[in-house]
């Protein structure tokens, strides 16, 4: 009989504990859903020096003014359809900034975009792969475009030349 009375004792306690379990629960997921940790994090490097590096077949990698690669083709612009979302190097897209897409320089890669129509040239940094269509060179963030006038008629024949190359993949 003691027995029976201890065993009907110890359910009744578990019993207490399930049914605080859903108040338990709901508390924990207030608590951690409103927790403030950004989506993505974004690295930034502050370095004074310039960035030294070596690829194959190529010597020093820093801006001295000299050209390390000239290529001509066709570029386009990208803007509203990505704006705030991520690039392939994991930043958050701006597309007011002076970035581009190319589809094998290293991330962080400087080029000189030239119009070849009207001459006016911008340095974009290489954040995002690209382009995907046929027949391009290079995509160019809407703020970059706008500053060699590519917008109206959103291609234009370019000449890039590599700066500096980035240390990135």
């Amino acid at each position: 009989m003691l027995r029976r009375l201890w065993i009907i004792s110890d359910v009744n306690k578990s019993m207490n504990f399930y049914k605080h379990w859903p108040s338990l629960i709901l508390v924990a997921l207030i608590l951690f859903g409103c927790s403030s940790t950004p989506r993505f994090s974004e690295r930034v490097e502050r370095s004074t020096k310039p960035k030294t590096t070596t690829r194959a077949n190529q010597s020093s990698q820093t801006t001295s003014g000299k050209i390390l690669l000239t290529l001509e083709g066709v570029a386009s612009y990208y803007a509203h359809d990505f704006h705030g979302k991520q690039t392939s190097n994991g930043e958050i897209f701006d597309m007011n900034s002076f970035t581009a897409a190319h589809r094998t320089f290293p991330f962080g890669t400087k080029v000189r975009v030239t119009n070849l129509e009207n001459k006016k040239s911008v340095i974009v940094r290489v954040n995002d792969r690209g382009p995907f269509k046929e027949g391009r060179i290079m995509d160019l963030s809407l703020g970059a475009a706008k500053e060699i006038d590519l917008i109206k008629n959103g291609t234009a024949k370019v000449k890039l030349e590599v700066l500096e190359w980035g240390i990135g993949k």
